[in-house]
This record gives C-alpha cells, structure tokens and sequence, in this order.
C-alpha cells in the first residue's frame, strides 16, 4: 500500500510540473494577434494552429491525470486508519522523560503538564 502511494504521488508530481512547463510554453490569445501581422509564428514546428492544439491537448491529459492522482491519494488517505486526537497530544505523550543526572542529584525541577489546547498555552502575569 506505501508502495502505491508513493508512485501516486511521484505521477501527480510530474503531471504538475509537466503543466507547469506546458502552460509556460503556450501562447495567450492574444499572441494570435501578433501572427496576423507577420510576426512569424505560422513557420513554426506545428504549423499555424498546431502547437496550440497540441499543447493544449497535452495539458488537458496532463490535467485529468494530476486529478484522477489527488483523488486517489484523498480516498487512500481517509481509508487508513487514524488516531483521535491532535499531532500536539500525541506528540506530548510520546515524549522521552526526563533522565537522571549519573551524579545522584536531584531532577531538576519539570513545568507541570498544561493541556494542548489554545487556553492552556495562554500566559498569567
């Protein structure tokens, strides 16, 4: 199951940054303009209107394969089981006590346990 939703996250990863770079590349509409003037985008790789076919096409699978990606991490990640409780409280209580000195001394002193919810963090003058 972590080795699914490990290569879930690497595709989703990829088709972002695939659409990052594609949308960079794609021309605005109003770029067209610039063509019916002779700026010399007709001449290109694709033809007048290929690339933006084309890119477009690519971008809208790229697209639908980044949210088919999102789903399928969202719904494996409600189907795991998960603890009641806030990070805060479970962080609290799977911290390490505090150790004795090797000298024999007394523990030094420990702050009493306040509670991880907002009031208890408030400071009293």
């Amino acid at each position: 199951m972590n080795f699914l939703l490990t290569i879930l996250l690497a595709v989703q990863m990829l088709a972002a940054i695939g659409m990052i770079g594609l949308i960079l590349v794609q021309h605005g509409k109003g770029a067209d303009m610039g063509a019916a003037f002779g700026s010399g985008s007709s001449g290109s790789l694709f033809g007048a209107s290929g690339s933006a076919n084309f890119l477009s096409r690519t971008t809208g699978v790229l697209a639908a394969v980044f949210f088919v990606c999102t789903l399928a991490l969202a719904y494996f990640n409600s189907a795991r089981p998960t603890s009641s409780g806030s990070v805060l409280e479970r962080a609290a209580s799977s911290a390490p006590a505090p150790e004795l000195a090797a000298s024999g001394a007394a523990p030094a002193p420990v702050a009493p346990a306040v509670a991880a919810s907002g009031a208890g963090q408030i400071p009293t003058k």
